[in-house]
């Protein structure tokens, strides 16, 4: 029996990564490959649509949902597929955004080819919690440093030489953070990231042999307050020979002391000071596509 029932390719037509053509080219070679399987074309309206479409269609059938987008894009179909509580959705991703940092550190082979062979398998997602309400990241969930240089791209703009003046104006005024543990203790941080994959390309490098996505576990990579020279020699490692291992956890809860913004999948959202929040591996929670 084929694991889905249908092909849904969701994408922005206004994405910079010209996701609109991908997705025409990615239904155009399975209609020659595998005629029988039905391709839709999908396309969002305004930001969110992506979950609110993925939620819809998980709900009829076995689709596979594939986000045709960069890694913030794909956390809106992941989002939607979880809030439909759908058991037989398979999601995917076809890079087309800036970022796409799930898709190469995944990938096992082109994405039509695994269509065509119907290989699914599971990986664990981070459940995040803040003050009741959840969401899902694929691959990370970031504090301090990550989100403001994501925040100041954003308004500077996105390509190789803006980005790099961008990220040195952040960094140059980004100011440390704190966070209250659940046993009372307030610990200072200028970085802290929750990873479910290996690599990221704008934040750090694991080892090879950590972060798989199926493990059960997330890792934690921290930068405590220090010098920023610090902070930059560390950045330089993680870019050059990468971090190293780092401690692989199930959980993690903290309370906010002061409003700040958090990153998840390369989107970023405002926490408000006081709040509760708690990063948890919900494992093998999504089919999908390697």
């Amino acid at each position: 029996m084929a694991p889905f029932d249908r092909v849904v390719l969701i994408f922005n037509p206004n994405s910079t990564g010209n996701a609109k053509d991908k997705a025409a080219e990615l239904r155009s070679e399975l209609s020659v490959r595998v005629p029988q399987l039905p391709v839709e074309l999908s396309a969002t309206q305004h930001p969110g649509h992506a979950r609110d479409l993925a939620r819809d269609a998980a709900r009829d059938g076995q689709p596979l949902l594939v986000s045709v987008s960069g890694d913030g894009g794909y956390n809106e179909v992941v989002n939607g597929v979880m809030a439909s509580g759908s058991q037989q959705a398979v999601c995917a991703v076809l890079a087309a955004g800036n970022a796409n940092d799930h898709r190469r550190t995944t990938r096992e082979q082109p994405l039509a080819d695994t269509i065509v062979a119907g290989n699914v398998s599971r990986i664990d997602l981070l459940k995040l919690t803040v003050d009741g309400a959840t969401r899902y990241a694929h691959s990370y969930i970031g504090l301090g440093l990550t989100p403001v240089v994501a925040v100041d791209l954003e308004k500077g703009g996105k390509g190789s030489l803006r980005e790099m003046a961008t990220t040195v104006r952040a960094f140059v005024r980004f100011r440390p953070f704190e966070i209250a543990r659940p046993d009372g203790n307030r610990e200072r941080f200028d970085s802290i990231v929750f990873a479910n994959i290996n690599q990221m390309a704008k934040v750090a490098t694991l080892s090879k042999d950590e972060g798989r996505p199926d493990d059960g576990t997330f890792e934690v990579i921290t930068l405590r307050h220090t010098a920023k020279w610090r902070i930059l020699t560390t950045a330089l490692r993680a870019a050059s020979r990468g971090l190293g291992p780092q401690p692989s956890v199930r959980e993690y809860a903290f309370t906010t002391v002061k409003p700040m913004p958090l990153q998840i999948d390369g989107e970023v959202m405002d926490l408000a000071a006081g709040v509760e929040v708690r990063v948890e591996i919900a494992a093998r929670a999504l089919r999908t596509l390697l």
